[in-house]
């Protein structure tokens, strides 16, 4: 047996390990373009054309020995998925998916990134071994609908970051001004429902605008124009000094004395990794009392709001009254129905 020979059967191995299992949803299955993201070394680094006509051609080989099938026949693009478990899998496809699940493990766990090792489980391990069917991602907060975009709106937004370019975009701001400028991105932020691009305007040097998409009324991308890269700008920098109201901000001693369902989150979840943990008095309203230093926030304080009677801010003596304050001020609303 050849060794091209070989490495085909090997390529035909990993393909259909790849796919969905049977059974699969139609909308769950892959389709050429997923399989090429997935898979892309065992297809090389030969034209986009030709890893597709590679990648069709050992399509067809499969569904000539019955081993994956179609599930949306007729379908643009088509969609494949496995015809049977295969109890003779090749334990070294095996051993391979569980060796990126390995090292995915060690870089998330340490720093507690569980968020994205469950995105990275979901996209890019070879062989997927959880789909959306047996993982999920829950959002502990209000989940808000994503805004509505001009889909060649976020094209060109996108075409510009990649390529580098300046964007001529025709901008609303939220006094409902319109206005016309060049703008040159340098990075693409996702705030909850919301995403923002981060921009230098027309000629300007600083500072970097956040520019909301869903204010753009217009965007055209000028392929001939570079875009200017701002001096010193980092995006993980900039969402620590809290430029999109998720940053570090400055560090303040909070202690809290927490009730209820609080109890346990706090436990297992701290807030930091130096918090101090202490029981109440057996006379106190509240179980245990919380120390730790932390960002001061406006997320902070939405979630500290958030818990409602079930937590009590001690110190500091600032944000205490900040909290007497808006606690009144709801109760006001309230009181005036």
């Amino acid at each position: 047996m050849t060794a091209a020979y070989q490495d085909r059967i090997q390529r035909l191995r990993r393909l259909e390990a790849a796919l969905p299992k049977p059974g699969r949803k139609p909308e769950d299955c892959m389709d050429g373009a997923r399989m090429l993201e997935i898979l892309s070394e065992v297809y090389g680094a030969d034209s986009p054309s030709a890893r597709r006509r590679a990648l069709q051609r050992d399509l067809e080989e499969l569904l000539k020995e019955g081993r994956i099938e179609v599930v949306n026949p007729g379908g643009k693009p088509l969609r494949y998925r496995r015809c049977a478990d295969d109890p003779d899998e090749d334990p070294l496809i095996w051993e391979y998916t569980l060796q990126q699940v390995r090292d995915l493990i060690a870089e998330a766990v340490p720093a507690r990134r569980l968020d994205r090792l469950w995105r990275r489980l979901l996209s890019e391990v070879d062989a997927p071994l959880l789909d959306e069917q047996r993982l999920r991602i829950i959002p502990d907060n209000v989940r808000l609908q994503p805004v509505e975009l001009y889909p060649d709106i976020l094209q060109a937004v996108i075409t510009a970051l990649a390529q580098r370019c300046a964007l001529q975009v025709l901008y609303e701001d939220a006094e409902a001004v319109r206005g016309e400028a060049q703008i040159h991105p340098q990075a693409l932020v996702q705030r909850g429902p919301i995403p923002y691009l981060f921009a230098l305007k027309n000629d300007e040097a600083a500072p970097v605008r956040l520019y909301a998409l869903h204010r753009m009324i217009r965007a055209e991308v000028l392929t001939g124009t570079p875009a200017r890269a701002a001096a010193g700008f980092d995006l993980d920098r900039a969402i620590a000094q809290g430029k999109v109201d998720f940053g570090q901000g400055e560090l303040i001693d909070l202690e809290l004395r927490v009730r209820g369902y609080l109890t346990e989150v706090l436990r297992v979840c701290p807030l930091s990794e130096g918090q101090r943990i202490e029981d109440e008095p057996e006379d106190s309203a509240f179980t245990l009392r919380f120390s730790a230093r932390v960002p001061s926030t406006g997320q902070l304080l939405r979630w500290l709001l958030g818990a409602g009677p079930n937590l009590e801010v001690l110190a500091p003596a600032d944000l205490r009254h900040v909290m007497a304050v808006q606690t009144a001020k709801m109760a006001g609303v309230y009181q005036a129905q």
